[in-house]
């Protein structure tokens, strides 16, 4: 039986490309969304064309009780995972002084809360298994060195570091390994409006990164060769920090 790993934020970017990796690394992948059900069927048909296997789990990981019922109706069918990656995840940018309540509040609960939201029903079970497992979230540049008017954005990635390197000592004991992955600028349909040429000009590598080469850090983070790795953070940034 394939060990299951939960990917969230899975129907497209990154979160697509970490789900088809991790499947035909031979798991098996539960891929979340909020909303966009036909492109995240499209992932899981994408993974089961090449022989693997996928189904869907949708939640919005900012909203804890709609996550909560959805993850324990989920375990009391399946059992626990060995393994989550905390992809979700939202910005809102703008100067500080033009930053509002909303914007603030949003990115913080989608960002931060869903951390809590996602792994606080999943870990006992994880520890119940006596099988180890694999956690990895997903941080970003901006939490390490901050960014012009991403202040709440920094702010919430940074937070998760920090939750991440605190919950890597709790479970260590426990043979499950809690890591981060932080990446530069990867070039999605999130920024496919930036301006590329000035983009790339604060790249060392001098280009953007692709979805495939962070789903290809979070590959090792949850294979069997990482088991000795825990409380990290893996930039994927092309020299930025």
């Amino acid at each position: 039986m394939k060990r299951r790993v939960l990917v969230t934020g899975a129907s497209r970017g990154i979160g697509a490309a970490i789900a088809k990796r991790l499947a035909s690394d031979g798991f098996h992948i539960t891929i979340n969304y909020r909303k966009g059900k036909d492109a995240a069927a499209e992932v899981a048909s994408a993974i089961r064309g090449t022989g693997g296997e996928a189904e869907l789990l949708a939640f919005d990981i900012s909203k804890r009780e709609e996550v909560l019922a959805a993850l324990t109706s989920e375990l009391n069918a399946k059992g626990p995972y060995y393994g989550v990656v905390c992809n979700a995840g939202v910005h809102s940018d703008h100067p500080f002084p033009g930053l509002d309540d909303e914007a603030w509040d949003r990115v913080l609960r989608t960002n931060l809360d869903g951390f809590y939201n996602v792994l606080h029903p999943l870990v006992m079970p994880m520890i119940r298994t006596r099988e180890g497992g694999r956690i990895v979230t997903m941080s970003s540049v901006s939490g390490l060195v901050g960014n012009r008017g991403q202040v709440n954005y920094s702010a919430s990635k940074a937070g998760i570091i920090g939750a991440t390197r605190s919950l890597s000592l709790e479970l260590a004991k426990r043979k499950i390994t809690v890591n981060s992955v932080a990446p530069g600028i990867i070039k999605t349909d999130m920024t496919d409006a930036l301006p590329i040429d000035e983009v790339k000009k604060m790249i060392p590598m001098r280009r953007m990164g692709s979805a495939e080469e962070v789903a290809a850090a979070v590959s090792f983070l949850v294979s069997d060769e990482a088991s000795y790795i825990t409380g990290q953070v893996l930039s994927v940034n092309g020299g930025m920090v």
